[in-house]
């Protein structure tokens, strides 16, 4: 059974394989079930979009053109970055009372 993600949204990460390795940027979204995480700035990928008629559009962000946007990256390719030295460092659990709390590895400091 597995627990999800030891990455949130809003985590601060840096890429440790692939095209954008030794990029950091702080988490968009998960996605648990796929094991994926969107970071803000990597994985960036172009999409092209048709202009639509005035008539149809709802918004005006669907005028049409080259779209870039982030990709998912598996989230073995990212860590988390220590809170106290911004080095990146792997993501333990403790209990404490009851609570499930994310502790960094690398120096002992509670992330949450």
């Amino acid at each position: 059974m597995s627990k999800g993600p030891k990455i949130r949204r809003g985590d601060v990460v840096k890429v440790i394989a692939g095209k954008d390795r030794g990029k950091t940027g702080e988490v968009k979204s998960v996605e648990p079930k796929r094991s994926r995480v969107y970071v803000e700035g990597a994985n960036m990928r172009k999409r092209h979009q048709r202009p639509r008629t005035l008539a149809d559009t709802q918004r005006a962000s669907e005028t049409g053109g080259v779209i870039e946007d982030e990709g998912p990256i598996h989230v073995s390719n990212v860590m988390l970055l220590d809170p106290k030295s911004g080095e990146a460092t792997r993501v333990g659990i403790s209990r404490e009372g009851g609570r499930r709390a994310r502790v960094a590895r690398r120096s002992g400091e509670a992330i949450d």
